[in-house]
């Protein structure tokens, strides 16, 4: 690692401790843009890399609500409004009993880079709440989300920070929280993406996320002379990114085998039946269990793990589109003895480093997510334009606008990959080419 990087990185491990996710983005990003800081000695002068990686924003509060005995319960919220140099803080609010200082600012680090990458006017931020959506009534999700969106309504705008859904944040909880700060606020603007169709909301933006990482795998392939036709693919998870995923590859000729929830995966040897997933996921809110139960052939496995066991999954194509962290070492070992050829993260940060560098080494194509699944905030900032313009697209637009801005992703990581002699190593180029931008713009304009 480069002197001047690896200086940041220990003070900035020191000056906060105890966020082991955090230290985990800033290792991983901070190794691929040593040969920046090589290149560019100017950038520590400027202490680039310090003012990149302290937030510029943070936003704690409590959110107290009630629940449907009358008992009053209290979670954590956060905001890290993260970096503002090329746009309003976009980034996605998660309500899971998971989250804490150190996840959200892990995955706003991340966004920084990946709504960069899009090539659109958009800065990166991340928020959301321990609090779990799961066992909890529709009664119970609107007043935790107007007791939670009357505290952030203070934060945000639509010029300012626009937060959409992630883990535990569907259409539902977006409806509630919009619907809540246009109550306080008295403005309907495009302040939240991932909104219905009846209130501004855009067409495709559902089904972004997954079809992005397709779309990104198969220009990859292409380049190479390939196709997802005759490939046998796994895909963890089952809520939107992997659905839609999974429907989008199939679309692209590919075998999609395997899908999981955090109670244990899937295998259907004949290809998953996607009817019946979305089905289970999207209408009946039920466990991927279920599948098993209603196609014949299929099989299900209990893991307490989460999705490892569906990395023993013999696949060419894996795309982890889980949760963070879910590929470990040796998950990666599993998949590289089985001949997988590529591995395309859905879900943000959802392999380990170590698991990442084991990819690399055995030659094995790894596309990182904040490359990967750049569709979906690339679809809310999408939104945000139709938003502003009172438009609304039709589905095939905005479906071609995606498409155009995965493929113009692909070619910018390679060409940076190229560019600094890592021909092949798309983290590398995902992390030189999304930092390039921000940091031009931050010597743009100052000290600030």
């Amino acid at each position: 690692m480069n002197s001047y990087a690896e200086r940041v990185l220990t003070q900035l491990k020191q000056k906060n401790p105890n966020e082991p996710e955090f230290h985990q983005a800033a290792t991983e990003i901070f190794e691929s843009l040593s040969p920046v800081f090589d290149k560019h000695p100017e950038f520590e002068k400027q202490a680039l890399l310090e003012r990149f990686t302290e937030p510029e924003r943070v936003v704690m509060f409590r959110v107290p609500w009630v629940d449907d005995n009358g008992n009053v319960k209290v979670n954590k919220g956060y905001r890290v409004q993260f970096n503002s140099a090329i746009g309003p803080y976009k980034g996605g609010l998660r309500f899971h009993p998971s989250v804490n200082l150190s996840i959200i600012k892990f995955l706003g680090l991340e966004q920084i880079l990946k709504n960069s990458l899009t090539g659109l006017p958009i800065g990166g931020g991340k928020g959301g709440s321990d609090f779990d959506p799961k066992g909890k009534s529709d009664n119970e999700i609107m007043r935790f989300c107007q007791s939670f969106m009357t505290e952030l309504c203070k934060h945000i705008g639509a010029d300012t920070d626009v937060p959409a859904g992630d883990i535990g944040v569907g259409g539902r909880e977006i409806g509630y929280l919009f619907g809540q700060y246009k109550r306080i606020r008295n403005e309907h603007v495009g302040v939240l993406t991932g909104r219905g169709l009846t209130y501004g909301g855009s067409l495709a933006r559902k089904e972004a996320t997954g079809y992005g990482l397709a779309y990104i795998t198969d220009e990859f392939l292409k380049c190479n002379k390939d196709s997802y036709k005759g490939k046998t693919v796994v895909i963890s998870g089952s809520g939107n990114v992997a659905i839609y995923a999974c429907e989008k590859v199939q679309a692209l000729g590919g075998k999609v085998v395997a899908l999981s929830d955090s109670n244990g995966y899937i295998y259907d040897k004949n290809g998953i039946q996607l009817d019946v997933v979305k089905q289970i996921k999207e209408v009946e809110r039920a466990r991927i269990k279920e599948y098993a139960n209603r196609v014949k052939g299929a099989e299900y496995h209990e893991d307490t793990n989460g999705s490892k066991g569906i990395w023993s999954i013999k696949c060419d194509i894996a795309h982890p589109c889980a949760t963070q962290n879910e590929l470990n070492l040796e998950s990666a070992k599993l998949l590289i003895a089985n001949g997988c050829k590529v591995v395309a993260e859905g879900a943000n940060m959802p392999t380990t480093l170590d698991a990442t560098n084991a990819f690399l080494d055995a030659k094995v194509t790894f596309l990182p997510g904040k490359a990967a699944n750049a569709g979906g905030v690339a679809t809310s900032a999408l939104e945000m334009a139709q938003s502003s313009q009172r438009l609304f697209w039709t589905f095939e637009e905005v479906d071609k606008k995606l498409h155009d801005i995965m493929v113009n992703i692909f070619h910018n990581i390679k060409k940076a990959a190229e560019d600094y002699g890592f021909d092949g190593n798309y983290v590398m180029g995902a992390n030189i080419a999304g930092f390039m931008k921000v940091a031009q713009a931050m010597i743009d304009m100052g000290v600030c």
